[in-house]
């Protein structure tokens, strides 16, 4: 489990772990999100697990949601994809990036509100999503980008690399 940065205060991780494991109601919490993911999508199994254990924020959770999603397909809807920090701040850098060009968001307001970097709801959980099955599919077989690449290679290369 990472937490912040190595060497910086918020570098918890072993301790918020313990947090969260000891949490009283963290077995059936999973179990439920399970449920709702094979049973109404990634985004109904979002809202399971949203603000239900305490420091087990979407940045963690959402990496349970993946790996679950790997393992029993949702009925409905996209594949559940992680969303940490990292990922809103590079799909903020973007949204900027194309607000500042087309003129819609010259200042980087609208991206600022829009990818938070924090606490992100099960709409946003979706538009997210949304998004980045959209773009993978967008980017198939073209610049060199691999025909039928699921979007968690998407996932993982805005997560590696300094995206411009």
């Amino acid at each position: 489990m990472g937490k912040g940065k190595r060497g910086t205060p918020r570098g918890s991780g072993p301790a918020t772990l313990h947090r969260i494991l000891a949490a009283k109601d963290l077995d059936a919490a999973l179990s439920s999100t399970v449920t709702a993911l094979y049973a109404y999508g990634a985004r109904a199994a979002y809202a399971a697990l949203h603000q239900q254990i305490p420091e087990f924020g979407p940045s963690f959770f959402t990496k349970f949601l993946y790996f679950a999603g790997t393992a029993l397909r949702p009925a409905h809807g996209p594949e559940p994809l992680i969303l940490d920090r990292l990922l809103s701040l590079r799909l903020r850098s973007l949204a900027v990036t194309v607000g500042r060009e087309t003129g819609h968001d010259p200042d980087g307001s609208v991206a600022a509100w829009i990818w938070a970097d924090w606490n992100w709801s099960p709409h946003r959980y979706q538009v997210y999503l949304s998004y980045m099955h959209a773009a993978a599919e967008q980017f198939a077989g073209t610049n060199g980008w691999p025909s039928g690449a699921a979007p968690d290679l998407l996932e993982c290369a805005l997560f590696n690399t300094a995206w411009k």
